[in-house]
């Protein structure tokens, strides 16, 4: 069979599932869950694969709704990746219901290439994409090491195959000084709300000196009791961001000394805690990407040319590009009215556009993975770009 049999054999695969990946992602729309917490999606999900031919291993990396689906043996190992958590009170306003079955839709799509060009198809289930970075703890643990190449497509309102995501680490504060009476004796206390409000005018100042692609931006969980008693406790939490994970480093020192010289100023006492799970920036491998954008284009869609994107959040998906060749591409599902995050992107995750959506992901995955199994020079340019690290040729600060 040809390249071209091959890629018209998995597009008719998931044509026809496209019945059983609509049920599915209208069931985990339906049953929105929250970080660590997707039971019934790892499960519905684990379930499809395994009624499907490929071995799965649930709870791996310690994490209970993560999985890992195999299928066939041998190199390359293609990796595809699902995501399946909601967000609080506008569930999946985010799309992810879309992202895991099509992950599950390309992979079942790849069997056949899979037996005849040999190869190893893997689905990885990854939790708490919104809050707790759950592949930044699978990649911790060696989920992603052996892997070729890892596809995960996010819906958006562009079809779009060059991501930017900032890395990212959360940063948690409390101040301590000394409770007394704020009208009566004012000098005997210590406020630690003082503390934090000059904590927050320094980053503001800061701001000024930071790179244009850079993100400081909190808010206080905690700022006093009662307003005629000196704070003797506030806290707050903050993201910090930038482009690069070199400069997220050098940001840190910065930032934190905002709070340092808030403290010595006040006299309270700080403490702080950085979180566990930083958010690498992402690396858009432009081989692979291109790879990609022939696939979605040759369904009919038109792939815009990259522009750099006034703003971005950040992903744990850039923890799995740091360690193997990756792309994260969108597909239009809502118009570029509509905001992610919304109410309204939620509905549109349940619409026919969003299952249409699903169904080009699913294809053009399964696709671009077809074009890795059946050209090895492919896959050493994709290796070579990504050894390089001149992943970001036309995009710098992440594209």
């Amino acid at each position: 069979m040809t390249l071209v049999g091959y890629k018209r054999s998995a597009i008719e695969s998931v044509e026809a599932q496209r019945a059983q990946l609509v049920d599915l992602s209208l069931r985990i729309h339906a049953n929105p869950e929250l970080a660590f917490e997707e039971h019934r999606a790892s499960a519905w999900l684990s379930d499809y694969l395994r009624a499907n031919g490929f071995q799965v291993e649930q709870g791996i990396c310690d994490l209970p709704t993560a999985f890992r689906a195999t299928f066939g043996d041998g190199r390359p190992i293609i990796g595809l990746l699902g995501e399946y958590d909601a967000l609080p009170k506008v569930g999946h306003a985010c799309g992810h219901n879309l992202m895991g079955a099509s992950a599950v839709g390309a992979a079942v799509a790849l069997k056949q290439a899979a037996v005849k060009l040999g190869g190893e198809i893997v689905v990885l289930g990854t939790p708490a994409e919104e809050s707790g970075g759950g592949k930044i703890s699978m990649a911790k643990k060696g989920a992603f090491d052996g892997l070729d190449v890892a596809l995960i497509v996010h819906p958006g309102t562009r079809n779009s195959v060059h991501a930017r995501a900032l890395a990212c680490i959360g940063l948690g504060v409390h101040f301590h000084g000394r409770s007394a009476h704020a009208a009566s004796r004012p000098e005997a206390g210590i406020n630690a709300l003082d503390a934090l409000i000059l904590a927050f005018n320094g980053i503001g100042a800061l701001r000024q000196h930071v790179r244009g692609d850079a993100r400081i931006h909190g808010i206080i969980t905690h700022g006093g009791d009662a307003p005629n008693v000196i704070p003797s406790h506030t806290s707050a939490s903050f993201l910090v961001r930038a482009a690069d994970d070199d400069y997220l480093s050098e940001l840190q020192e910065k930032v934190l000394s905002c709070f340092e010289g808030a403290a010595k100023a006040t006299g309270a006492r700080l403490e702080y805690k950085w979180g566990t799970n930083k958010y690498a920036a992402l690396r858009t491998n432009l081989t692979l990407a291109r790879a990609f954008a022939a696939n979605l284009e040759a369904l009919g869609r038109s792939v815009e040319p990259y522009r750099r994107p006034r703003g971005v959040g950040s992903t744990d998906m850039g923890n799995v590009s740091a360690v193997v060749p990756s792309i994260h591409p969108s597909i239009a599902i809502a118009p570029r009215t509509v905001l992610l995050h919304s109410p309204d992107f939620a509905a549109a995750a349940a619409s026919e556009e969003g299952q249409r959506g699903l169904v080009d992901a699913a294809k053009a995955m399964a696709m671009t993975a077809v074009d890795i199994l059946a050209s090895p020079d492919l896959l050493d340019r994709v290796k070579d770009e990504f050894l390089d690290g001149d992943d970001q040729a036309e995009t710098h600060g992440h594209g």
